[in-house]
């Protein structure tokens, strides 16, 4: 088989993610498939009784109970009842000298589909993501992306080596199996650099979407005198990152498709005076002892925008939260707190 680079940033790879067994994995899926189907099924419900029945019968009590208990299952308390994190390789206490040789972990593992056939969310997929990036640009992975970093002056964007005297550095915390809060355990990140072995702050995180939402946007502006700075990335190349992929899927927005690393929810609206789905972009992190979210909701330039001077990109709402606690659900706040200054950048 071939498995592309576009095909490991979009998970579609076939590479395993932390659980090896292939029947696990699927079962999970199927779970997760008959919760969406439940929640479909009961806005289906909803609308025509909506449109003029306005009785709810026995089958439809029956999937909002369903449906009620899946919200439940999936809004538990935080790290009680996370499966994921029972995994033994999250808690990989090997130092690995180089990325290259992190890949000995998976290498000779099968893989669980043909690459581009299906979706898996796969750390160990970016880990060869990393190693490519590192064979490719002549330099050790985590040498290229700490320059990057500096170029977008991320100057508290580092390493999480546990050995370094980090300034500010936080705590992290988990729930034990008794639900009692206590300091996470110690893990070596050197396996996954590019899957989440960084540390940074939310005035970093700020700045790398401003530099993502600038590099999207500038093509669109007109450049007068040559006074508008071109991006960090070409405004074609940020767009194909935020193109959504056929065949994938977002665990955090069932309204959403993954793209290129990043989750992407279109605008669409199809009614009238109802729901009006607007385009982001935005991507959650979990690690242990820890949760976060960058959301980045660019606004919709119209031609007196556009063409005004000397209005610049970028233009829209970054948002982004960073919790020293593991398996908190983020996407949907940030999302929340964007519209809430969305509507009142549009109210002024």
């Amino acid at each position: 088989v071939t498995i592309t680079t576009r095909l490991l940033v979009s998970h579609l790879s076939g590479i395993r993610h932390y659980e090896k067994d292939i029947t696990k994995v699927k079962e999970e899926k199927e779970r997760a498939n008959r919760a969406l189907k439940l929640t479909k099924s009961h806005q289906d419900k909803e609308q025509k009784a909506k449109e003029g029945k306005g009785i709810e019968n026995t089958e439809c009590v029956k999937q909002k109970k369903e449906h009620d208990s899946e919200t439940k299952s999936r809004n538990s308390k935080p790290g009680r009842n996370d499966k994921e994190f029972e995994q033994e390789e999250y808690y990989l206490k090997e130092k690995f000298e180089s990325v290259i040789e992190s890949l000995k972990i998976f290498k000779n593992d099968p893989l669980f589909f043909k690459p581009g056939d299906q979706f898996l969310y796969s750390t160990y997929g970016f880990t060869l993501l990393s190693a490519v990036v590192e064979r490719a640009s002549g330099q050790k992975f985590t040498d290229y992306m700490l320059k990057m970093f500096r170029d977008l002056d991320m100057l508290s964007t580092v390493l999480d080596d546990n050995e370094a005297m980090i300034y500010n550095r936080a705590r992290c915390y988990i729930y034990n199996k008794k639900g009692r809060l206590v300091n996470a355990p110690y893990v070596d990140n050197s396996y996954k650099w590019a899957g989440g072995g960084f540390l940074s702050s939310v005035g970093d995180l700020l700045k790398f979407g401003n530099a993502l939402l600038y590099s999207y946007q500038a093509g669109q502006f007109k450049n007068r005198n040559g006074k508008l700075l071109p991006g960090y990335l070409k405004p074609g190349t940020v767009a194909m990152m935020w193109t959504p992929v056929p065949k994938t899927e977002v665990s955090w927005d069932r309204d959403g498709k993954y793209a290129m690393a990043w989750a992407v929810v279109e605008k669409n609206q199809q009614y009238g005076c109802c729901r009006q789905q607007r385009h982001y972009a935005s991507h959650t992190g979990g690690a242990v002892g820890a949760s976060s979210v960058l959301l980045i909701l660019p606004e919709e330039l119209g031609p007196e925008v556009l063409g005004a001077w000397p209005v610049a990109p970028p233009r829209g709402v970054i948002v982004t939260i960073i919790c020293n606690m593991q398996s908190v659900s983020l996407n949907s706040t940030a999302l929340k707190i964007a519209r809430e200054f969305d509507k009142e950048k549009r109210a002024q």
